[in-house]
């Protein structure tokens, strides 16, 4: 997987386990002030699409996540070398 596709599985993550914590009709609700990492995490993919900066990617780059995936990826005929 990609840096992007990565960026795209974690974020959905975060938003998903904050409001399971945060919405007080979900069983595993603690407080809603876990709503608030919801919207961080929103606001910071709101400004990834405007400035293309992201912590997360300088991150998984650093680890070594390959940004962009090859010819061989197997996602399937006319997705690869674009």
């Amino acid at each position: 997987m990609t840096v992007e596709r990565w960026i795209r599985v974690i974020a959905g993550t975060f938003i998903m386990v904050s409001l399971a914590l945060g919405v007080e009709a979900s069983p595993l609700f603690v407080s809603p002030w876990f709503l608030a990492f919801t919207a961080f995490v929103g606001f910071n993919l709101f400004q990834f699409g405007f400035t293309n900066f992201c912590p997360l990617a300088i991150i998984l780059k650093k680890l070594g996540v390959p940004t962009h995936g090859g010819c061989d990826t197997g996602a399937g005929a006319g997705s690869c070398c674009r």
